[in-house]
């Protein structure tokens, strides 16, 4: 039997996945979620709906580097069938105002970002392979896609996790700093996974902790009517909550959460991917992401900076922190 850990599975798009994931390939899913409680309340409708016990949820906080680091340890210290899939699902927008975690980053970036770069390095030498990676990314990053989001805005991500320190902040007369951090957040999804793509093909090549572990990103559309809306104003949340599922069949890459909840799943299993890696995924089809999203002088800024940040240690991920020039 094969294993997949679902981040922010309690709800939305990564509910409908696990429950594609267990209900129609018969995979053991384990719900990652900031919120004990919410994550029994998870697995007792999935239970329910699919009639299926193999469903668990751990509680991981994405938030706190402390907490992803005991999701890490705990999760090794138990026998599991064979780990071979991580969804990186969980992401929260910010919009009333900017916040920060205990560790001190933004917290748009330290969730979106920070805490499932931290977890993924950590779960690598857990993951048997063939294993895949998906990344839940977003059409906001592409500022050529007409999304109503404000473009994304990446300068160095060292001023993403802390904006306060920006010596060239961003005007902002009209509220967007929340909506920005969010679209650049996904922006650093797809600059992640395509960096950590590039690091796992180096380490197979120069023959040294060569691993068949495969990396996508996953655009799973707008889905109205999920919780991602939550901190907006009463009208915007109700137009999300009630207007804009209306009007899904009239508007391009408009989803129900649950047709996207089947696509990522199908990322995760079909086995025509298996050896498909580096790629962006709109539902089901393979498409060009942003200009800036095959940066390679971004991507290692921010996989540089996000090691120092969560200060990972070699002995932590099976991969080098640094790549020689002729593996960049």
């Amino acid at each position: 039997m094969n294993t997949a850990i679902v981040t922010g599975a309690n709800t939305g798009l990564g509910f409908e996945c696990a429950r594609a994931l267990v209900e129609t390939h018969d995979w053991h899913v384990i719900i990652a979620c900031r919120s004990a409680e919410k994550g029994r309340e998870a697995v007792k409708r999935l239970s329910a709906q699919t009639g299926d016990k193999k469903i668990k949820a751990v509680t991981l906080d994405l938030a706190s580097l402390e907490s992803v680091r005991n999701f890490a340890r705990d999760y090794a210290a138990e026998a599991r069938p064979s780990l071979r899939a991580i969804v990186c699902n969980a992401a929260t927008q910010i919009v009333t105002g900017r916040t920060y975690t205990k560790d001190g980053f933004e917290t748009t970036f330290a969730v979106n970002h920070l805490g499932h770069f931290l977890l993924v390095n950590l779960m690598l030498a857990q993951m048997a392979p063939p294993a895949r990676i998906v990344v839940v990314g977003s059409g906001t990053h592409d500022p050529a896609q007409t999304t109503g989001m404000p473009p994304p805005m990446y300068r160095r991500a060292r001023f993403l996790a802390r904006p306060d320190e920006d010596p060239k902040p961003l005007d902002d007369p009209n509220g967007t700093a929340g909506r920005r951090a969010y679209t650049t957040s996904k922006l650093c999804n797809l600059l992640f996974a395509y960096e950590l793509d590039r690091r796992l093909r180096a380490e197979e090549a120069g023959g040294t902790n060569g691993r068949s572990i495969t990396v996508n990103a996953f655009d799973p559309g707008l889905m109205p009517g999920t919780g991602l809306a939550r901190d907006y104003g009463m009208m915007a949340r109700f137009a999300w909550r009630f207007v804009l599922p209306v009007l899904r069949p009239f508007v391009p890459n408009v989803n129900s959460v649950a047709r996207s909840g089947r696509s990522l799943a199908n990322i995760v299993t079909d086995p025509r991917l298996e050896r498909i890696s580096g790629k962006y995924f709109q539902g089901t089809r393979d498409v060009p992401s942003s200009k800036d999203s095959y940066d390679p002088a971004m991507a290692t800024d921010l996989w540089e900076t996000s090691a120092s940040m969560v200060k990972l240690t070699p002995d932590e991920t099976i991969l080098r922190l640094k790549l020689p020039p002729s593996a960049a």
